[in-house]
C-alpha cells in the first residue's frame, strides 16, 4: 500500500477544541533502518505492526503495510524494541475534507507536537487550520524512528 502525507509543527493547542477523537499510544521499533522500517505500536487493547519502505526523496510517499496483532504479542515485541519508546496522545481533527492526527509527545520527546495529514496524491490540496505551523515533511529528524534514536529533548537548535 502507497501512504502519502505531509508532516507539520503545531503552534497551538487550538486543535484541541476540533479533535474527535483522542488515544493514547506507544510505539517502538524493531528496525530504523531508513530503507525498511518496523514499528510496533499499541493502543488501549489494540495493537499493530508496521512496515514501512524507503522515503522518496521529497518525503511525502513511500510503501506501507500495517496489520492488527494480538495485544501480549505487542508487549513481546515492544520488550525487544531499540532505544527510546515512543509515547504520545494523538487527536483526530477534521479539517475541511481531510483529518489532521496531532500527536503531542511525551517523555524524551516531551515539547513536541507535530501534525500529519494523508493525501490520495502528492500535490492533493488541503486546508491548513491556524494552529498548522512550519512544514517538516521529508526532515529525517521528526520522523519517529529518529526521535526514538535522538529524542527531541536532546536536540540543540
Amino acid at each position: 500500500m502507497l501512504e502519502i502525507e505531509r508532516k507539520f509543527l503545531v503552534v497551538s493547542g487550538a486543535y484541541r477544541d476540533h479533535a474527535t477523537s483522542r488515544r493514547e499510544m506507544v510505539q517502538g521499533f524493531l528496525s530504523t533502518d531508513p530503507e525498511r522500517t518496523i514499528r510496533v505500536r499499541r493502543s488501549g487493547e489494540k495493537a499493530w505492526i508496521t512496515i514501512k519502505g524507503l522515503t522518496t526523496q521529497a518525503g511525502t510517499t513511500r510503501q506501507e503495510w500495517e496489520y492488527e496483532i494480538p495485544p501480549g504479542d505487542a508487549e513481546s515485541l515492544l520488550a525487544l524494541c531499540t532505544d527510546t519508546p515512543i509515547r504520545k496522545t494523538r487527536y483526530e481533527v477534521p479539517s475541511g475534507r481531510h483529518v489532521f492526527e496531532v500527536d503531542e509527545f511525551r517523555d524524551a520527546n516531551a515539547g513536541l507536537v507535530l501534525a500529519e495529514v494523508e493525501l490520495a496524491r502528492a500535490d492533493e490540496d488541503f486546508s491548513r487550520p491556524e494552529w498548522l505551523g512550519k512544514e517538516v515533511t521529508g526532515n529525517p529528524a521528526y520522523y519517529n524512528s529518529q526521535l526514538s534514536i535522538k529524542p527531541y529533548s536532546t536536540w540543540n537548535d
